[in-house]
Parts: structure tokens; sequence; C-alpha cells
């Protein structure tokens, strides 16, 4: 990887500002408490001897974790945890297509302490079934949490998907964050020579690749495609791109105009978000609809796409000449405008990690994900995501200069308009899908008019059965 020039540290101060910033978009975030917001630190200063890294020598936890570029960086430092704290871990990862089953049927009859926690709906789900610990009281008691901890460290609109109940000045905190992501648009330099001005030109640019290289397995975009509420998150920062900066704050996103019962896939500005993820779709690759991230991301990085949007944490790998087939031929940029001369906008998601009720060591557990997250793991970690949920981490050489100064100079572009793509609401699984139906059948060839039509009515009666 490039070392960042003395101009890229400048970007990463005013990235640590515009986090600060902007992380509130989208809905203001109410945080867990005063003192657990603002001061567990200062709490457990006054009591720093009763904390001891060593109070749970001797126990193992059991670690269920997604297969991410959080998890790579995370293994690296196992070891030293257990040497510093006498906590030994058993990690049992799995590929994202078969963890979000393995992480519902755990959580339930336990087997885990810990657990990679998607802060969105799916967390909110757990929480009102009463499947997950809260972590505000683990904060808030200085036995517990060590006095360096600095959880104001965190923005406060990254909290937001996992603070429960929703609005709720008592809200507590139910996740610990560990990689955000916005979507940005990476591109191959060896197939692009000028980046699209607006979206319909990237949808034109990457229509003309396909017909001229597809026979050489070359495609001009590649994009999540299957039928999906994974492929939600992407799709959400497509759609908030042609939504613009209107507000539309959570729980409701911009899918609902202030109610459940009032969905707004006919609004002009979100359907013209799912037709230009349609569309785009539809110049990817023959398989395209049976292509999720893993699949995606490893096209893109053997040189077999032009184009791809989504999580940002991705660039980091396409510079590492051992993973990526692209290493030094990847562009970075904020989604084009709808229009030319416009503003780009997208959105931000993030992963963090949970103790569910079932766990049998809730104690030793925090001490994992407290001692994971600290400022110093979180600037190392980070270098494997390119997307540390913490402040401090901008202004840490171990995670900034780690990073292409053109993937950071694009990532700070898409967080100062970026907004959460959260929608908290029970059984949203069912909502999703009928969102994904309908850029699906954009992408199939159905006029997007009646798409959206038809997605609306499906979308109101998933969410009001």
């Amino acid at each position: 990887m490039r070392s960042p020039t003395k101009r890229a540290a400048v970007l990463f101060a005013t990235l640590a500002i515009g986090l600060s910033a902007c992380a509130g978009q989208g809905g203001e975030t109410t945080a867990p408490s005063p003192s657990a917001a603002a001061s567990p630190g200062e709490s457990a200063a006054a009591s720093s001897a009763t904390f001891d890294w060593k109070a749970y020598s001797g126990t193992e936890i059991t670690f269920l974790a997604n297969q991410h570029p959080w998890t790579d960086g995370a293994t690296k430092l196992i070891d030293k945890f257990t040497e510093e704290t006498g906590i030994k871990v058993n990690l049992q990862p799995f590929s994202e297509d078969l963890y979000f089953d393995k992480m519902e049927q755990t959580i339930r009859s336990g087997g885990a302490d810990v657990y990679f926690l998607p802060m969105d709906s799916t967390a909110y789900t757990q929480y009102s079934a009463d499947l997950i610990e809260p972590l505000t009281p683990y904060l808030e008691d200085p036995t517990k949490t060590s006095s360096d901890y600095d959880f104001a460290d965190f923005p406060k609109g990254f909290l937001g998907g996992a603070l429960y109940p929703p609005g709720d000045p008592a809200a507590q905190l139910y996740g610990m964050p560990i990689a955000f992501e916005a979507y940005i648009l990476f591109y191959n330099k060896d197939l692009v020579t000028t980046v699209p001005a607006t979206f319909d030109e990237l949808i034109a640019d990457a229509e003309r690749i396909t017909a001229e290289k597809g026979s050489e397995g070359i495609s001009g975009s590649v994009m999540r495609g299957i039928r999906s509420d994974t492929i939600m998150d992407t799709l959400t920062g497509v759609v908030w791109n042609a939504w613009g900066a209107a507000d539309a704050p959570t729980p409701y996103g911009v899918w609902f105009d202030g109610a459940w019962d009032k969905p707004r896939l006919t609004d002009p500005g979100v359907c013209t978000g799912l037709a230009n993820y349609g569309k785009l779709l539809a110049a990817g690759p023959a398989n395209k609809y049976s292509i999720d991230w893993g699949d995606a991301n490893t096209l893109f990085s053997q040189g077999k796409a032009a184009y791809f949007i989504d999580a940002s944490l991705f660039g980091p790998s396409y510079e590492d000449p051992n993973v990526s087939q692209v290493a030094g031929k990847v562009g970075y940029a904020v989604l084009p405008p709808v229009t030319a001369g416009g503003e780009s906008f997208t959105g931000h998601w993030l992963w963090g990690l949970g103790i569910p009720k079932s766990a049998a060591n809730k104690d030793a557990a925090w001490y994992f994900i407290q001692w994971m997250t600290n400022k110093a793991n979180t600037s190392e970690i980070g270098k494997s995501t390119g997307g540390a949920p913490r402040l401090s981490a901008y202004s840490d050489p171990v995670y900034t200069d780690s990073l292409n100064p053109d993937y950071v100079d694009t990532v700070n572009k898409a967080m100062a308009t970026s907004r959460t793509t959260v929608v908290l609401k029970d059984a949203w699984k069912d909502g999703a899908l009928a969102i994904v139906d309908t850029e699906l059948a954009i992408a199939n060839g159905t006029p997007s008019t009646a798409a959206c039509a038809t997605g609306n009515e499906a979308l109101k009666a998933a969410v009001n059965p």
C-alpha cells in the first residue's frame, strides 16, 4: 500500500471533524445516557484500582464471527488479548451467506459469548425479542471498564443503529461499533479513463464495456444482485444519492413518509434510485443475479469488472498485491450525481459486537469487546477495514499511514453527505425484500414506473400484514 502524503494527513484531520459532524445525519441520535456517553472514563478513573484485566483469567469465551476484514485484523490480535487478560478465545468464523442463519440460531439456543452484530433492524429485532445484553451497564461500571476506554471517542451518529428503545432519552447501547462503511464507486483504471459525470453516464459506460468485452469475461459493472435483504445497505446508498438532501429521518429512512403505512417507492427520487441500481446491475456479468458482495468483490479484484459500487471498506484490500490483481490500478470516487454538477449523496452502515442474553461468560465477553475496540486496537484493526469507527484513529499514524490517499479523499467526501441506511422495524426483512424485488424487476426490464407502483403496494402489505 502507498503511504499517504502530507495532503492526505490533512484530509484525515478533516475526516475526523466530518465524522463528528455528519454522523448524526439521517435522524438525530440520542446518547445512551449522560453517564454512559460522556463520563464512563471519569467514573472509572475514580476507582481505577478496582479494574483488573486479569479478573477473568482462565475463562474461555466463544466468538461467533462473520468472515470480514475486521475479523481478519482481530484474529491477529487474539493471542495478545489472551496474554494480557488470560481469557481464551474460541473463534468460530462463518462466511456471510451462512453467518446470519448461524447467528440467529446461536443467540437463541446458546453457544456464543460475543458475536458480530449488524447494527440495524436485525439487532433491533433481536432486542425486541430480549435476546441481546445491554452494554451500557458495563460501560458505567468502573470495575468492568478501563478508565482509558474513552467511549465518547465514538461519534454519536454511529451508535443509533443499536440504541434502544429508539429515540428514548434513557436508551441503552446494545452493540459496540467495530467498522463503518460508506458506499462509493470503485473503478478499474485499465478499463475506465474518465469517471462518469452522472449516474446515467455511469450506466451507459457500463453497458458499453459489457457489450465490448463481455466475450472476454469482463463486464462493465458488478453489483450485489441476489434476492436478499443483505443488499439493502448498498441499495439504500444509491437511493439516497437520487433522493438528495431532503429530510428523511429514522426510523423510517427514505422508504416511508413518516409512517409505516405510507411507503414511497413511487416518489420520483426513490424510484430513480431503484432504477439506477437495477440498470447498473443489469450491465453486469451473466450470473449477476446470483452474486452477493463476496463474489462481486472477488470479480472486481480480479480485474473482471470496470465499475463496482459497494462498501468503502473493500478499498484497502484492492491495494494489496497479495490478494488483489488490480493493486495500483483502482480509482475511487463518490457516487456520480443524478444531474451533471449536482451533489453526490450516499449512506453508511456499521458492524458491531454484541453479547447474547444466552451467553455463559458475559463479563469476559465484555472484556473482549472492550479490548478489541479500544483506541489502539481500533486503529490497528482499521488497517484491514478502512473503516475505523473511532475519531482518534484519524490522527493515529498506525491507521492513517496504511491507506491510499485517494481512498481517504473519497471516503472524506462520501461521509460529508452520508446518512444511515438503518430502518428500525421489527420483522423488516419482508419489507426489505419488497424493495429488492422492485429493483430486480427493473433490472429484468420492467418499466420503472410500473415496478415502483407494484413494489409500493407490496411494501405496504409487508410491513402492515
